[in-house]
């Protein structure tokens, strides 16, 4: 049990990732790091969850920002 305790993305649902992501960078941040559509046009955390579950790719992008946003948060 004890890397799960290291790991930031066990437990975390898609959406509490975009939220933490968006209130640590803001929209405009998050579309600069990670420039997909959903966060630079219009966005919403329900768009954005809606193509981030459809785009493989996309996902594995907001879950390394997470990772390392996590990371540096903690010193790490």
């Amino acid at each position: 049990m004890a890397p799960q305790q290291n790991d930031p993305l066990h437990g975390a649902t898609l959406q509490h990732i975009v939220e933490c992501l968006v209130d640590y960078h803001g929209w405009d941040g998050l579309g600069r790091l990670i420039p997909i559509r959903c966060f630079t046009h219009d966005p919403s955390v329900s768009s954005s969850l809606k193509f981030l579950r459809r785009t493989p790719w996309a996902r594995e992008k907001v879950e390394a920002l997470y990772v390392e946003t996590w990371r540096r948060s903690r010193g790490l």
